[in-house]
Order: structure tokens, then C-alpha cells, then sequence
């Protein structure tokens, strides 16, 4: 696995750093408020098991996975819901936790139909912006690391469901993707 690296771009010290100061800032924004986190499978997986023990109030859990990519590196735009929430967020503050806004195409959609579902706020959580690729506006609340647009895997993030186990965010060479 590691000769299919090209660098790291972020140990797991970084980021336990940064998971940290996140789960400080959620929590003292919704101290004393109804709480869903959704999580976005499975990616965020990784990174939303380690902030929510950073979060030090009450929460709701639930998980959403959605697809917008198929078997592609880049976002077709049609997103699609593979597994939708189990709990009602009428009246709740929702949180998405995400692993990486790349287009804000599928974040886009997914505000969108959160909101439509009566949830009193819905705000963004992501461990890693890209910018470079964004394709349509989209506001991240709560921000981790804005990353170049290289091809980035490890804790959670992966190409074609490897290195998701890694510690770290590393850059893949460009031969395995493009290969």
C-alpha cells in the first residue's frame, strides 16, 4: 500500500488536533439544543467516530449514504440517497459530517433535502475542503483543512474502497488512479 503513496499531506497527529478544537466549537455552539449529527457513509465514518467523542453534549446519531460518484474519480452531479436517516429531525439542529466537500454537488443536495424535511437548522462539518473543484456554493460551518486538489485517501477516504484504513490523509500517485 505505501508504494502506492505519493506523501502524507496529514498525520493522524493533525488531525486528532483539529478533531478536537471541531468538537469544542459544536459543542459550544449547540450547547443546550436537540443535536443530529448525521454522519455520510463511508467516508466520514472514521473521522465522525473520533469527533463525536470530541463533542461533550447530548446527540442524536444517524447515518446517510449517498452516491454521486459511481465507479468515477469525479461527481456526475446526479446524486442518489442509498441509505436514508431513521429518525425524524422535524424541529432538531442538524449537523452533516462529511470527509471531504469536493463539487458541493451531493452537499448541496443534501442541505437542500434536510431542510425540506422541517429540521430547524442544518449546517456542515467536513474534515477536508477542496476548493479547487468546487462547481456550485456551498458553506461549510465547521471546517478541518483546506487541502490542493490532489487525489487524497486515508482515514476514511479512499480510491475504489482501499486505503479508508490508513491513519492519516495521504496523496495517492497519480498512476494508481489514472493508471
Amino acid at each position: 500500500m505505501k508504494n502506492d503513496l505519493e506523501r502524507c499531506l496529514l498525520s493522524r497527529e493533525q488531525i486528532m488536533e483539529k478533531v478536537r478544537y471541531l468538537g469544542e466549537q459544536i459543542s459550544n455552539d449547540y450547547k443546550g439544543k436537540d443535536l443530529v449529527v448525521v454522519g455520510i457513509l463511508k467516508g466520514a465514518i472514521v473521522f465522525l467516530a473520533d469527533l463525536m467523542r470530541e463533542i461533550k453534549i447530548p446527540i442524536y446519531l444517524d447515518f446517510m449514504a449517498v452516491s454521486s460518484y459511481g465507479s468515477s474519480t469525479k461527481s456526475s452531479g446526479v446524486v442518489r440517497i442509498l441509505k436514508d436517516l431513521e429518525i425524524s429531525i422535524e424541529g432538531k439542529d442538524v449537523l452533516i459530517v462529511e470527509d471531504i466537500v469536493d463539487s458541493g454537488l451531493t452537499l448541496k443536495y443534501l442541505v437542500e433535502n434536510l431542510r425540506s424535511r422541517k429540521a430547524k437548522s442544518v449546517k456542515i462539518c467536513t474534515l477536508l475542503d477542496k476548493p479547487a473543484r468546487r462547481t456550485t456554493k456551498v458553506s461549510i460551518d465547521y471546517n478541518g483543512f483546506v487541502i490542493p486538489d490532489e487525489f487524497a485517501v486515508g482515514y476514511g477516504l479512499d480510491y475504489k474502497n482501499k486505503y479508508r484504513n490508513l491513519p492519516g490523509i495521504y496523496i495517492l500517485k497519480e498512476k494508481i488512479y489514472k493508471g
